[in-house]
């Protein structure tokens, strides 16, 4: 088999795509200042830099559990 041919198994979407994939809008409403580091870092993980900003983020179990953790500062808006 040459290498140019070789199947890369990490390279396969497994028929899923991005635009497959459930989509969930996020708000932060609390500010960072003076919090855990750890939840500063799920914040930022999800994407939000600043108050009011709303970002769109992919329906996970890794994304739910980080809105579950800092649920008191985020807002979930709509389901996208």
């Amino acid at each position: 088999m040459s290498r140019q041919n070789a199947v890369k198994p990490w390279k396969k979407s497994w028929g899923k795509t991005v635009a497959d994939a459930k989509k969930m809008k996020v708000k932060l409403v609390r500010s960072m200042n003076g919090r855990l580091k750890s939840h500063q870092a799920c914040v930022r993980g999800l994407g939000l830099r600043r108050m009011h900003q709303v970002v769109e983020v992919e329906d996970t179990p890794s994304t739910r559990g980080m809105l579950n953790k800092v649920s008191y500062m985020v807002q979930l808006v709509e389901d996208a």
